[in-house]
Formats: structure tokens, C-alpha cells, sequence
């Protein structure tokens, strides 16, 4: 009885982060900016396509393919980060394209309101799935090219939307 309720709880919160909707708003400018809007309220994300091209690439491929719409933050980890970009409202794992190059090594770091890209324990595992950090997780910095130090690739930093990030 109290796994069914503490399962109904869960699912009843994770409903409470679902992307509604993300969409490029500045892709032409020098700072390519995407929005996410989430049932919280929206997130506005700068990029950085100089430090990590090919992470921006990826991200903005998926964002123009509507992949994130009706996502949900799947992994909330209070002072650390929140996760998402992979799973539906029904946890049903969403199809991914090919893994990218990590770009850990960029020189950005892994500080509160930056975005990096999940992956597994493999450095060059990462498809759709990022995290916001809410606290700075310097852990998660590239401190070498071995593979438990290879770090996660911050590829851009929220500009608005902080407080959404840390509601959720």
C-alpha cells in the first residue's frame, strides 16, 4: 500500500515539470538562445556555440525537431541538478540520433545555472538528454581524457529563469 501511494506521488510530481514546449529564439545572433517552457514557467537558455559547437548542434537539433515537447525533467536532485530530454509524461524513453564527441575539455564549468550534456559512463555517450546545474559541481568539470575524468560538457548557462530551475 505505501510503495502504490509513495508511486502514485512520484508520478504525480514528475508531471508537475513537463516541457510544454522548447524553441529557438535567437538562433542568427551571436548568442543563440532557446526557451523552454515548462509547466513551472519558462527557462531561457543562452548557448554557446563557440566553446561547444558540436553540443549546440545537437541540442538545437533536437529543439527544432520538437523532440523536447511533452518531455519531463526525470531526474530532480535537490542541490545538484535537474535532468531531462529523454523521457515522456509516461517515462516511455523517446528515440535518440547517434552519440556526439564530449566537449568536456572546452574550458566552461559545471556552476550553478550552467547546462551540460547526460550521458553514461562513457565520455562519448551523450544524445538528447541534459542537465541544469542548481549548485556548482566542480566534480563534474574535464580534468582529464581518461574516462572517469572526462567531465560532461557545459555547452550554455540559464540567463532567465533561475527560479523555475530551483522550483522544480
Amino acid at each position: 500500500m505505501f510503495y502504490k501511494s509513495l508511486q502514485r506521488l512520484i508520478s504525480l510530481l514528475v508531471l508537475a515539470f513537463i516541457f510544454t514546449s522548447t524553441q529557438a529564439i535567437a538562433q542568427d545572433t551571436a548568442v543563440p538562445q532557446v526557451k523552454l517552457e515548462t509547466s513551472m514557467g519558462d527557462i531561457i537558455i543562452d548557448l554557446n556555440p563557440e566553446k561547444a559547437p558540436i553540443s549546440v548542434k545537437n541540442f538545437l537539433r533536437y529543439v527544432n525537431e520538437g523532440f523536447y515537447d511533452g518531455t519531463i525533467f526525470h531526474r530532480v536532485i535537490p542541490n545538484f541538478m535537474i535532468q531531462g530530454g529523454g523521457f515522456t509524461q509516461d517515462m516511455v524513453k523517446k528515440k535518440v540520433h547517434a552519440p556526439i564527441k564530449n566537449e568536456a575539455d572546452n574550458g566552461l564549468r559545471n556552476r550553478i545555472g550552467t547546462i551540460a550534456m547526460a550521458r553514461t559512463a562513457d565520455p562519448h555517450s551523450a544524445t538528447a538528454q541534459f542537465f541544469i546545474n542548481v549548485s556548482q559541481n566542480s566534480f563534474l568539470d574535464f580534468r582529464d581524457k581518461t574516462p572517469r575524468a572526462w567531465g560532461y560538457a557545459v555547452f550554455g548557462k540559464v540567463s532567465s529563469g533561475m527560479k523555475v530551475v530551483n522550483k522544480i
